[in-house]
């Protein structure tokens, strides 16, 4: 089985690229929809954050209010630690598990898109890695465009993060994502071809065919064994 990590910063279009993959049928783990289900109201994830929080950061339905939660965060890097720390073993939890549903059925590429792949160190789980990037110009012109907020707090925005720069060194492969959507298109096309490569032996052996095919290599030696017993 073959992980693939797919990052980016806010404003990246590291989305557009995940929907591009969706698009072709290469089953998408979103990191962001599963933090999602991880604080819905009743979770121990849930409860991690309003212990933490307070009930100010709830809506009148219970639900943790997202907004205000992430307007908490960005403006102090010590609440954004705290908060990745209470959630990460749900989100990693929940991570396993929608990967482990694909593989049991069959699916032989996933795409990881994790935001914080780098700092969570998921990226030593996955190859290849993916990074889609933009110059910090068109970085913050899209923040604000789709945003509406001011250039200050586009730019706030953006520091919270790992800058794109850095996250590009580690990359294995790069997507320039700073043009239009057709040359976005033509280099992900490139990198569709070279993820779907055939898998290697030991990404097979991780696979659910490749398991199936060593257990049952093992059951037929057993029996072959036990048939030239005396």
């Amino acid at each position: 089985m073959r992980l693939v990590g797919l990052t980016g910063g806010i404003a990246s279009g590291k989305s557009t690229v995940s929907n591009l993959f969706i698009s072709e049928g290469v089953p998408v783990v979103d990191a962001d929809v599963v933090a999602r289900d991880v604080v819905k109201k009743g979770t121990g994830g849930w409860k991690k954050v309003v212990k933490a929080f307070g009930n100010d950061i709830l809506l009148e339905n219970g639900e943790i209010d997202r907004a205000r939660l992430g307007h908490i965060v960005f403006t102090d890097p010590a609440k954004r630690q705290l908060l990745n720390r209470l959630l990460a073993p749900y989100i990693s939890s929940g991570i396993f598990w929608e990967v482990f549903k694909l593989w049991i059925k069959g699916s032989k590429v996933i795409i990881l898109d994790i935001p914080l792949l780098f700092e969570t160190k998921m990226d030593q789980q996955t190859s290849p890695v993916i990074v889609v990037w933009v110059d910090p110009e068109t970085q913050i012109k899209r923040l604000m465009a789709r945003d509406g907020i001011p250039e200050e707090q586009a730019k706030n925005k953006i520091n919270a993060q790992m800058a794109l720069d850095q996250k590009k060194t580690k990359a294995n492969i790069v997507i320039d994502n700073s043009g239009t959507i057709e040359e976005t298109r033509l280099q992900f096309q490139k990198v569709l071809n070279q993820i779907s490569r055939p898998l290697t032996w030991k990404e097979y052996a991780l696979s659910r065919d490749g398991i199936f095919l060593l257990l049952t290599s093992a059951v037929v030696g057993v029996l072959a064994v036990r048939k030239n017993l005396p």
